[in-house]
């Protein structure tokens, strides 16, 4: 059994749920990334690929924007920008993760399949308890596949969940992005990268009399 398959191949069974170097080209007046000349190999065999093809994205991952600068979170930020009343898509409108060191990771230039919809079963379950069941992403890959999905599809990866990724914060703060509609309408539109605050001595209550 093959345990690679061809980029061609590869595209005829993923369909919309595929991104490569031809898909990133076609978005590249949106998505300001550096294509790679020559495609690195699928990691993933024919039959794992058809088994995966309606519920995951496969993406080819790239670590620089076509001006040569670290493609990171922060690039992402800067180049989508905060506001949905001027353009969309967008993040939304927070900076509390700036001088953090996930902002600043990159992807590897890779191939990526990644859940495009979260599993039912690890709703409301913290990630303690999921992240020995499952494999988190990167958050930088989250947001990547996003904006790429975005111009490519035209649909919302995660539009109304919340994803946990395996960044943390400098505290040990897990990271959860996503869930760029409010169901609710309260909050603007956006990109979210938020963490989920651990319970620490530091946390108490006082009383009213």
């Amino acid at each position: 059994m093959e345990r690679t398959t061809s980029v061609a191949d590869a595209k005829k069974i993923m369909g919309l749920n595929f991104i490569g170097c031809e898909e990133l080209e076609q978005i590249s007046n949106s998505f300001s990334v550096k294509i790679p000349s020559v495609s690195p190999e699928i990691p993933y065999s024919i039959e794992y690929l058809i088994d995966k093809k309606d519920d995951y994205l496969l993406i080819l991952g790239v670590s620089e924007t076509i001006n040569s600068k670290p493609l990171n979170l922060l690039f992402l930020r800067e180049f989508f920008g905060t506001n949905p009343d001027v353009s969309e898509p967008c993040f939304y409108n927070q900076d509390w993760y700036m001088k953090e060191d996930f902002m600043n990771l990159c992807l590897d230039n890779k191939w990526y399949l990644i859940k495009n919809t979260v599993f039912e079963d690890s709703r409301a379950e913290l990630p303690t308890l999921l992240q020995n069941m499952y494999t988190f992403p990167t958050a930088i890959l989250c947001a990547y596949s996003f904006f790429a999905y975005w111009f490519h599809a035209t649909e919302i990866l995660w539009k109304y969940d919340f994803v946990w990724c395996s960044d943390q914060d400098h505290n040990g703060d897990r990271i959860y992005i996503g869930k760029y509609i409010d169901i609710d309408m309260v909050n603007k539109s956006g990109f979210s990268i938020h963490r989920h605050l651990a319970l620490r001595h530091f946390y108490g209550c006082v009383s009213v009399l």
